[in-house]
């Protein structure tokens, strides 16, 4: 069975209606990443920290998956298929794909404060202040801040370098280490990228552009990969 890596960024999130970040301003829905997403602004605002993560975990469990998420799942029934995001969100394992790995943590979990790997299912959409681990530290959720080390970076670069296909959808290949996994597809294996706006892939080989937005494009490419 052959094996298809795809890497997933914010556009195939957008598409289901989860803001995103973007470089360009700096802004994550208003807010300064640098006032809630970084481990400095942890020590000085824990509380404001909380509450932003709480909205954007309460508008995960409201956003729906697209057709694009859906696609994603089906392959499955002809191909061993890995998804590595750059996403927090869980709209990938709630479409049905059974092996997702998050770069960047996943929001509807919990995290230690003083240990990354103890992690823990959130019951509600809300962590608390004084909601504490087994440790007895504050619980904050389990994502990666900027400043902080991507430990699922390894693997994945791993798991690219397996691939018979791989895939790119949604990204801007602009957030790194993330950005360089693609350069860790061996040469002559077909890159499919699903973007309205393809980012500069440099000398990278066996390209196959489809300048769609995810919800139209994937379904296309699984399709045509299914039929295959």
């Amino acid at each position: 069975m052959k094996r298809i890596v795809v890497l997933t960024g914010a556009g195939i999130s957008a598409e289901s209606g989860l803001k995103t970040f973007r470089d360009s301003d700096g802004l994550w829905e208003g807010y300064d990443v640098r006032h809630v997403a970084t481990p400095e602004a942890w020590q000085r605002d824990p509380q404001l920290v909380q509450d932003f993560y709480n909205m954007r975990r309460k508008d995960v469990l409201a956003a729906r998956p697209n057709a694009a998420h859906y696609a994603l799942a089906e392959l499955e029934k002809q191909y061993d298929v890995t998804i590595i995001t750059q996403n927090i969100d869980d709209l990938h394992e709630r479409a049905g794909s059974s092996n997702v790995m998050h770069l960047h943590g996943i929001i509807t979990r919990s995290q230690s404060s003083i240990d990354p790997a103890l992690t823990y299912p959130i019951d509600d959409w809300e962590i608390k202040m004084g909601d504490t681990c087994e440790l007895g530290s504050q619980l904050r959720a389990h994502v990666v801040w900027f400043g902080e080390d991507v430990p699922m970076i390894i693997p994945a670069a791993k798991i690219c370098q397996q691939a018979d296909i791989f895939m790119l959808i949604g990204t801007s290949l602009a957030v790194y280490p993330a950005a360089g996994l693609i350069n860790y597809v061996h040469y002559n294996v077909p890159k499919y990228i699903v973007d309205p706006n393809i980012p500069d892939i440099g000398r990278i080989k066996n390209i196959i552009r489809i300048e769609e937005q995810a919800s139209i494009g994937v379904p296309e490419l699984v399709n045509e990969l299914m039929q295959a």
